[in-house]
């Protein structure tokens, strides 16, 4: 079996102990699902470009990475897909704000590092950004099975 391969590129941005979260919503998925801004990287575009066009394009700032905090792969059987997120350290100044008519952002906002547990629903996300706040000598994460299955909306037939 041959898995297409997907990067999502996210950026840990962390202003005085809170960190900046978008909630997302897809098509298979009745509750909005939470992480970090970011999103699937483009043809010719390497990861930290693509970190710093989906802050603009989800929450209206323009992001400077300043480093790699993590990677994470998962696979996902029903999908036959392979990702492997690369999590950047970022600055940006400025208010972040949903950008109108992003595809899957509905809501961001700022939050404390004790609430962020509660609010990350898909462990894939959750623990690999838990891990590396709590120890940030921690920087790889792996898992064979996602746990979860996300239609974008835009594949391809």
């Amino acid at each position: 079996m041959v898995f297409q391969r997907i990067h999502l590129c996210t950026g840990l941005l962390e202003r005085a102990g809170r960190i900046l979260l978008v909630a997302n919503t897809y098509p298979n998925h009745a509750e909005r699902l939470w992480g970090l801004p970011g999103g699937r990287q483009e043809d010719r575009e390497t990861c930290a470009m693509a970190v710093v066009r989906e802050f603009r394009e989800e929450v209206a700032l323009e992001a400077r990475v300043t480093g790699l905090a993590y990677v994470a792969e998962s696979f996902d059987e029903a999908a036959q897909t392979q990702y492997t997120a690369f999590c950047f350290t970022v600055e940006a100044d400025g208010e972040a704000q949903v950008v109108p008519g992003d595809a899957h952002v509905r809501d961001c906002r700022w939050v404390p590092r004790d609430e962020l547990a509660s609010l990350l629903a898909v462990r894939v996300i959750r623990e690999p950004l838990l891990g590396y706040l709590a120890d940030p000598a921690q920087r790889y994460f792996g898992y064979l099975d996602a746990g979860i299955t996300i239609a974008f909306g835009d594949e391809q037939a």
